[in-house]
């Protein structure tokens, strides 16, 4: 089997695909809701996982600051206690204090950080508790949904493991081409050519390209859109 024909079936094939895929997440507005609210819960925790991260790491460099502010407050005052002029005691005064403030200064952000980890780590289980609830029911009113569309849940089957049956007959460089198409094309990658126009971009063969196409062996591209166009 030549290479064109596949590629024409495959195209079919994933013409059928998306039109189940459309009908079987076209889902009722009870379903939809939950979706949406599960959607909701995932973007939340994933915010929460990221705030917990960066919070870590700002509880971490923060220790680390805190830690050297009190050896240096601890010098400070080790070193005040030394000192027996008076000019160079209120410079050592001074020292401390100083010192003192930094360390109050780091101390502060990192008891609010504390109280927001501790936030978001009970909203997160709130949430968590939540979507397990909103998975359940959405999972059993999912279940009866594709229970209802039984034929179209097989066809989906079916089709699946049609596409790669005909994936197995083309190379890897072909399938990824086709893919390529797909995605870059409005999932359009094969196309026909009718009275001289290329039905994927409307745009007019010209007459040397038709008089190639009508005789090659290999599958070719449009000029215009370099979908895989064949004449009707």
């Amino acid at each position: 089997m030549t290479l064109l024909p596949v590629l024409i079936e495959l195209q079919a094939t994933h013409d059928y695909l998306k039109v189940i895929e459309r009908d079987l997440t076209s889902l009722p507005p009870d379903l939809a809701a939950l979706d949406t609210q599960l959607r909701a819960h995932d973007k939340r925790l994933a915010e929460l996982d990221r705030g917990v991260v960066d919070g870590k790491a700002q509880v971490e460099k923060l220790t680390k600051e805190l830690e050297l502010a009190k050896r240096l407050e601890e010098h400070a005052r080790k070193h005040l206690k030394t000192v027996d002029q008076k000019v160079k005691y209120a410079a050592a005064i001074r020292e401390v204090d100083e010192r003192e403030r930094q360390r109050h200064g780091l101390e502060r952000p990192l008891k609010e950080l504390a109280v927001r980890l501790e936030a978001a780590a009970k909203e997160a289980t709130e949430i968590q508790t939540k979507r397990t609830v909103a998975q359940a029911q959405f999972d059993e009113l999912h279940q009866i949904f594709l229970a209802e569309h039984e034929n179209q849940v097989a066809s989906r089957a079916e089709l699946q493991a049609k596409r790669k049956t005909l994936e197995d007959q083309m190379t890897l460089a072909e399938v990824t081409r086709f893919g390529r198409l797909l995605s870059q094309r409005m999932g359009k990658a094969v196309v026909k050519v009718e009275s001289g126009i290329c039905t994927g971009c409307r745009v007019k063969i010209r007459s040397p390209f038709l008089m190639q196409l009508r005789d090659a062996k290999a599958p070719m591209g449009c000029e215009s859109c370099q979908r895989i166009v064949y004449l009707a």
